[in-house]
C-alpha cells in the first residue's frame, strides 16, 4: 500500500514497523456537535486504509480518540499561511467548546458530549464505518496526560508561565515546522481577546499543555501538581496515542485543517517525550464543500447525516460519493452528486439480487485485483468505482462471476451490496412506448447491430427506464 505522506510531500509505501501488523491513530469528533458530512468523510478515512490492508493480509489496530475536554474555541490552525501567525489558546474558563455547548442546552457538560458521542457512532453505523478497537475518551485520560506533560517538564520542554499554566516550549524542538511548514521564524505572535499579546509565555509560539482554571469554571476541572485546571488539546492525543500504541505508529489520520497547529505541536510533544519519531506518516484528509460553500453555521449550510436520510437517500449514497473522489482532494458534494450515487448503489443492490438468483460461478480475479491495486495507489477510490463499473457492462461475463466479484470487491467499498439477496424483485410495469423500443433493441441486438441497440438503451433511459443484458435476454429497471 502506497499513501501521501503529508511531511514527506510524496506519495509512499507504507511498511508496518512490525510485520504483518499495522497500527493507526485518528483524531475523532469534540463531541459538542453532531458531524457534518464533511467530518465523516475524514472519519472514512481510516476506514479505507484499514479496509486496504486488511486486504493485503495486515492485522491492523485503530484508536480513535473523542475530545470531550481542552478543545477551545480559538483552537483552530491558521492553514499554510506562516505570515498569518501564531494562534492564541484561549485561557478564558468560557471558552472550551464542551462547556459552551452545555451552557446552551442547560445541562451538564458530559451528559452534552456522551449525547453527541452517542451520535457519532450512530452515524458511523450508517456509513458502515467500522468502529476502531479504542476510543479513549479525553476526560478520562487525565492521568496519562499529567504524566506526559510531567515528563516533558522534567527534560525541559516545558514550564509554568506567567498565569500558572504550563507551556510547551516550541523553540526546544528545532524539527517544529516540518509538518505544516510553519516555522517558528516565520510566526508572529497571536493576540489575546482583549487586544494585548499573551505575556504569560516565554515566547508567542509556545501552547498551553496544561490551562489553569478561574473560579467561574466549575466542570470538567482537575487538580494536578500545577493547581486545578483543564488539559490542552494537543495534549490529549499526545498522551492518549503513546498509551495505546506505544512509541511507534505506523499512520496517524485527521482532516487537512489539523495540520496545524494541531499535530504540528501533537507531534512536537510525542517526539520530545520518547526521544524518536513516533508516527512513521501523517496522512490527511482534504476539505469537503458542499454546493460549492464551505459548510459553517453563520452560512447555514451544514449537512448532516440525517439531512441526507431525510431527503430519502441511503446514507451508503453518502459513502459511495465520497469514494467516488480521491480522499486528498477538496470535494464539492451536491444534491445532484448524491442523487446519482443513490441511483447507483440501489441499481447494483437490485441487480446483485438478481445475479444471486441464477447460478454461481468463479469470481474475475483480473476485476478484483484491479480493485485491490486501485486502494494501493494511495487508495485511489474514483479508479476502483471505475473497475466496478466495467464490470457491470461486460455482458460477456457470466452473472454468477458479476455476483462473486462483486460482493468481494464490497469488503472494500463496504455499500452492503448484498443486503437485497432474497427479497422479492420490484415489479417494473412497462409502456406502451418502453415495449417497443426493447423488441427494437432485442431484434437489434439479435441482427448485431451494436450502435443501434446503445441508442435505444439511451433512448429507454430517457423514458425512466434502464436495461441490463442477461443470459435471459433484458431485464428492465426503474432509474
Amino acid at each position: 500500500m502506497h499513501l501521501y505522506d503529508t511531511k514527506a510531500k510524496s506519495v509512499v509505501p507504507i511498511v508496518p514497523a512490525r510485520a504483518g501488523f499495522l497500527s493507526v491513530y485518528a483524531c475523532g469528533p469534540t463531541v459538542y456537535r453532531d458531524a457534518h458530512v464533511g467530518n465523516m468523510r475524514t472519519f472514512l478515512l481510516p476506514d479505507l486504509i484499514r479496509r486496504a490492508a486488511e486486504a493485503e493480509g495486515l492485522r491492523v489496530r485503530l484508536v480513535q480518540n473523542i475530545t470531550d475536554v481542552g478543545h477551545m474555541a480559538d483552537d483552530t490552525g491558521l492553514g499554510d499561511d506562516a505570515s498569518r501567525g501564531s494562534i492564541d489558546e484561549g485561557q478564558g474558563d468560557g471558552d472550551d467548546k464542551v462547556l459552551a455547548q452545555a451552557a446552551r442546552e442547560g445541562r451538564g457538560a458530559l451528559a452534552v458530549a456522551r449525547a453527541y458521542e452517542d451520535a457519532f457512532h450512530r452515524d458511523l453505523a450508517l456509513l458502515n464505518i467500522y468502529p476502531a478497537d479504542e476510543y479513549p475518551r479525553a476526560s478520562e485520560s487525565i492521568p496519562l496526560m499529567i504524566d506526559l506533560i510531567t515528563s516533558l517538564m522534567n527534560s525541559g520542554h516545558a514550564y509554568v508561565g506567567g498565569d500558572g499554566s504550563v507551556f510547551f516550549d516550541a523553540r526546544s524542538y528545532p524539527q517544529y515546522g516540518e509538518l505544516s511548514g510553519n516555522k517558528l521564524d516565520q510566526l508572529r505572535p497571536g493576540h489575546r481577546f482583549d487586544g494585548g499579546v499573551d505575556d504569560s509565555k516565554r515566547f508567542h509560539a509556545d501552547w498551553a499543555l496544561w490551562k489553569k482554571s478561574g473560579p467561574t469554571r466549575t466542570q470538567l476541572v482537575w487538580d494536578t501538581p500545577w493547581g486545578a485546571g483543564f488539559p490542552g488539546w494537543h495534549t490529549e492525543c499526545s498522551a492518549m496515542s503513546l498509551s495505546l500504541l506505544g512509541d511507534t505508529i505506523d499512520i496517524h489520520t485527521g482532516g487537512i485543517d489539523l495540520r496545524f497547529p494541531h499535530h504540528e505541536d501533537e507531534r512536537a510533544q510525542s517526539n520530545c517525550v520518547t526521544g524518536t519519531e513516533v508516527v512513521r506518516h501523517w496522512v490527511h484528509g482534504e476539505h469537503l464543500l458542499f454546493e460549492g460553500r464551505k459548510m459553517s453555521k453563520s452560512t447555514g449550510n451544514v449537512v448532516l447525516v440525517s439531512d441526507v436520510i431525510a431527503r430519502g437517500f441511503d446514507p451508503l449514497a453518502l459513502r459511495l460519493a465520497f469514494l467516488s473522489n480521491r480522499y486528498r482532494q477538496q470535494l464539492n458534494l451536491t444534491w445532484e452528486s448524491l442523487t446519482a450515487a443513490d441511483t447507483t448503489i440501489r441499481r447494483w443492490r437490485e441487480r446483485v439480487a438478481m445475479w444471486a438468483t441464477g447460478p454461481s460461478a468463479a469470481l474475475s480475479t483480473d476485476h478484483l485485483e484491479a480493485m485491490k491495486a486501485a486502494f494501493a495507489d494511495d487508495l485511489d477510490t474514483p479508479r476502483a468505482i471505475s473497475v466496478l463499473r466495467e464490470l457491470e457492462k461486460d455482458s460477456s461475463i457470466a452473472d454468477g462471476t458479476k455476483l462473486e466479484t462483486f460482493l468481494a470487491a464490497d469488503r472494500l467499498l463496504g455499500l452492503d451490496l448484498a443486503r437485497d439477496i432474497g427479497k422479492a424483485p420490484a415489479v417494473v410495469e412497462i409502456t406502451d412506448e418502453a415495449a417497443e423500443l426493447l423488441e427494437q433493441r432485442r431484434i437489434a441486438r439479435a441482427e448485431k447491430q451494436w450502435a443501434r441497440s446503445d441508442e435505444l438503451r439511451d433512448a429507454l433511459a430517457a423514458l425512466g427506464f434502464a436495461v441490463t443484458d442477461t443470459a435471459d435476454g433484458q431485464a428492465v429497471e426503474l432509474i
